[in-house]
């Protein structure tokens, strides 16, 4: 059952919620809208290798659109 992040179109609220295959499209909690946006979420996977080697190499390196330090792993 994923947990998906959303950002509702007609008042801007960002929330995350729990979805099953049976469940009724989600409504935004602040406003009750159904016109909503999905957020492109992050995720953490479990691995053999130590972290460090999962993660991409120094800031500058990742080739991230809005240059070094934005990706945040420095």
């Amino acid at each position: 059952m994923p947990i998906y992040e959303y950002a509702c179109v007609a008042c801007g609220q960002e929330f995350e919620t729990l979805v099953r295959s049976s469940s009724p499209e989600p409504e935004c909690p602040a406003c009750h809208g159904t016109d909503l946006r999905k957020k492109l979420s992050s995720f953490s996977a479990l691995s053999a290798q130590p972290a460090a080697s999962a993660l991409p190499g120094p800031c500058g390196s990742c080739g991230h659109p809005d240059g070094p330090g934005a990706c945040r792993f420095n």
